[in-house]
């Protein structure tokens, strides 16, 4: 168990390190919203998941995305804005999509994805179907009234939904306090029926086997769950950098996050020769997907319009005022 969620952490933070690095050069041609710093939350919990469980995430996606078994070489595509890309090149960073690995979309919108796992939870709910839905999401989106709303109708219908908030304290730039008048999340839940925990991302080998236990009832049919994980973002909200130097958070805020690296706490329970296959494997796949990226081909002009604007209707297509 170690080696997977060791290689499923230190593989999305290598990629993330990678975009950072390649994204000045301007060959990535959408902006980026770096999980570093927060990718134990997103290995912990599909890690957890089944092949047939479904996610639902935010713009902050890259870690939920690979880590839920999304095609890396389709995602690096996407972010360079070329045809191969998971989404063809239109949706860039924030609006990753897998179907096939069970990565039902982010979304750049806060909130939007919340009602869309609950509403794919339900369907699952109504087939008989065993599997489940987790919906990620931030502890900004908390504060849509589309969060309230679907947290009563997954209650009301006792769907299958584990809801993940990662909870990394700001909202942009604007902490929790400041923004919320009592920072109990759960309490939040709880009010709705819906049982709900906090965590800490620096255990997160607690917080994944909690994860196992959890995914395993709601499949029985035990309802939604709620999981609140704090973490932190170690880059600036959207790009490669960091933002100290805006003053409204500091470098010690951050510092007993970045002493407490999950990448670094579970490569010390591996062997040497283990951390090193795990190493040169990553860093060989990694190369690869940006070289794929780059030799792809950009996408046609006729597809600035494939799914995207509906056919017009002909004169005699159009419906009589009686019809």
């Amino acid at each position: 168990m170690h080696e997977q969620l060791y290689r499923s952490l230190f593989r999305i933070r290598r990629v993330e390190e990678e975009i950072a690095r390649v994204y000045p050069t301007d060959r990535i041609k959408s902006p980026v919203h770096l999980s570093i710093g927060q990718e134990s939350v997103s290995v912990a919990v599909c890690e957890a998941l089944a092949p047939a469980d479904v996610v639902f995430g935010t713009y902050r996606g890259h870690a939920l995305y690979l880590a839920k078994g999304g095609n890396l070489q389709q995602m690096i595509a996407e972010l360079y804005g070329k045809a191969i890309g998971c989404a063809r090149g239109k949706g860039g960073s924030m609006h990753l999509i897998d179907p096939q690995a069970g990565v039902m979309g982010t979304s750049a919108v806060v909130g939007t994805t919340i009602p869309n796992a609950v509403g794919y939870a339900y369907a699952l709910r109504y087939q008989q179907n065993r599997a489940m839905a987790a919906s990620f999401f931030g502890d900004g989106a908390t504060e849509e009234g589309v969060f309230a709303e679907s947290l009563n109708f997954a209650a009301l219908k006792r769907v299958p939904i584990l809801f993940v908030c990662e909870n990394n304290g700001y909202a942009i730039h604007t902490h929790q306090s400041r923004r919320q008048a009592t920072s109990a999340i759960c309490d939040r839940v709880r009010a709705h029926g819906i049982p709900a925990e906090r965590f800490d991302d620096n255990d997160m080998l607690y917080l994944h086997q909690r994860a196992r236990e959890i995914t395993e009832a709601v499949r029985s049919g035990a309802g939604p769950y709620f999981l609140e994980v704090t973490t932190y973002r170690w880059r600036e909200h959207v790009g490669p950098g960091e933002d100290y130097h805006l003053g409204f958070r500091t470098k010690d805020e951050a510092a007993p996050w970045i002493e407490n690296d999950q990448v670094i706490r579970l490569e010390r329970l591996l062997d040497a020769p283990t951390v090193s296959r795990i190493r040169r494997e990553v860093e060989a796949e990694i190369a690869e997907a940006f070289l794929f990226a780059e030799n792809s081909p950009w996408p046609k002009p006729c597809e600035l319009y494939t799914d995207v604007v509906g056919r017009r209707l002909a004169p005699r297509d159009t419906p009589s005022r009686g019809a």
